[in-house]
């Protein structure tokens, strides 16, 4: 099929009839067609249709479509197995308060990166419970 009844082939299409006509020009008898070349059809199976495809292609019509088939049922790749995520940044704990002791002593504290712990231990000093 040199051109379709409407007017001359997409360009896609004519850039794949003509991989694989240098295909078929420099190919050994017996040999199969590669595997970039069946990707190419079925990709341009999923615009132009398979009857279309096969046509302009010079490739067997059942062949195709069960490739095209087979292409649509995988799940396509959604992108990199790996993604780098970046280091959270934690935000420090901070806090500021004052202990009183009841006889008149007060310290104030400010912490930045403390335990629940070291505020317990801290206050029962100053009040001088153990």
């Amino acid at each position: 099929m040199g051109a379709n009844a409407r007017g001359t082939l997409p360009k896609d299409l004519m850039r794949g009839r003509t991989r694989f006509q240098a295909w078929r020009g420099r190919r050994k008898a017996g040999v199969r067609i590669p595997q970039p070349l069946w990707a190419l059809a079925v990709r341009l199976v999923r615009t132009y249709g398979v009857s279309r495809t096969a046509a302009v292609l010079g490739l067997d019509y059942y062949g195709l479509k069960k490739r095209a088939e087979a292409a649509a049922s995988r799940p396509q790749a959604s992108g990199p197995a790996f993604v780098e995520l970046p280091t959270p940044v934690l935000a420090g704990k901070h806090c500021l308060f004052e202990l009183d002791n009841g006889t008149g002593a007060t310290m104030r504290v400010q912490l930045t990166g403390y335990d629940a712990a070291d505020v317990e231990a801290l206050a029962r000093g100053f009040w001088g419970a153990q």
